[in-house]
């Protein structure tokens, strides 16, 4: 089952034909787009568990996708569609493994330095705060299920830290509307560290970390690009025949740039994805973001 069947999940299925699916949906219009795809819908809401009911006891590995909600609630550093989730699993016994996509934003700022997954987590926004929230509950869950009794198995709960999607065919996925639009970036002596995964390989992960995950394991899933944000840009528009981007310092940035693109500048580190590679045994079909941001013609993904 598939919780949060968007961009990624939606790639992760054309690798799962050999099993029956199944995709949690909040839209009654998205219904003949999955079946189509070849996944059974069902209709229900994480933000009202009351619908979540038929999901107990239907699936032996739950691929769990689903964002937190934004800003606006009271209790901002919980995640309570995760806690939804989790309640309505525990009810019955079929689950084995249970996948969650989480971000690489619970580090927080690392100051470029590498990070593995054994790195202490300083979530520096509220949505990375709430990205903890729902990995303590998972890890909770995997616990809690190991120490029921011999009538029940005891799921395999793995965490995958994602930083940044990308893909030429994923809406917003690289930084071409960016560049058309002029927007700014750091110089370099300001500018921050950042990490990459195209979307194709991020799908393949979820795969694989639903046979291979080991139980209460995190994994770093990114690229091997070593580039700073604005050196990124740069390569974007080298391969694309647009104008590089102006640089600004970051004191002129705090003044100029809207405080959402300004989050992703406040935050720099390395990701160490040696983990990934060896427990999950992903070999990377795009390395490097310059392999992956240019369009791949008739190559079977």
């Amino acid at each position: 089952m598939i919780v949060g069947c968007g961009d990624v999940g939606l790639r992760a299925v054309r690798r799962l034909s050999a099993v029956k699916l199944i995709a949690l949906t909040s839209s009654p219009d998205r219904i003949p787009d999955l079946r189509r795809a070849g996944i059974t819908p069902l209709v229900g809401q994480l933000d009202q568990p009351k619908t979540l009911q038929r999901l107990a006891g239907i699936a032996h590995r739950v691929l769990h996708l689903a964002p937190p909600p934004g800003e606006g609630r009271a209790d901002w550093w919980r995640d309570p569609r995760t806690h939804a989730l989790l309640q309505v699993l525990r009810k019955r016994s079929a689950l084995q493994t249970l996948v969650y996509g989480s971000t690489s934003g619970v580090y927080g700022d690392c100051e470029g330095a590498w990070v593995n997954e054994s790195q202490s987590l300083q979530p520096s926004t509220h949505r990375a705060q709430r990205r903890v929230d729902a990995e303590n509950s998972v890890r909770h869950f995997g616990r809690q299920s190991a120490g029921r009794s011999a009538n029940y198995t005891a799921v395999r709960t793995c965490i995958l830290r994602i930083p940044g999607i990308y893909a030429p065919d994923r809406v917003g996925g690289t930084p071409r509307e960016r560049l058309l639009r002029g927007t700014p970036v750091l110089r370099r002596e300001d500018d921050v560290f950042t990490n990459h995964i195209h979307a194709d390989d991020l799908a393949r992960a979820c795969v694989l970390a639903l046979w291979r995950g080991k139980a209460q394991r995190v994994y770093n899933v990114n690229d091997d690009t070593e580039l700073r944000m604005g050196d990124y840009v740069d390569l974007a528009a080298d391969l694309y025949g647009i104008a590089k981007p102006p640089r600004l310092s970051r004191a002129d940035a705090q003044k100029t740039l809207p405080l959402n693109l300004l989050s992703f500048m406040g935050e720099s580190r390395r990701l160490v994805n040696t983990r990934m590679k060896k427990e999950l045994r992903l070999v990377l079909r795009f390395p490097t973001v310059r392999e992956g941001l240019q369009p791949q013609v008739g190559l079977d993904l």
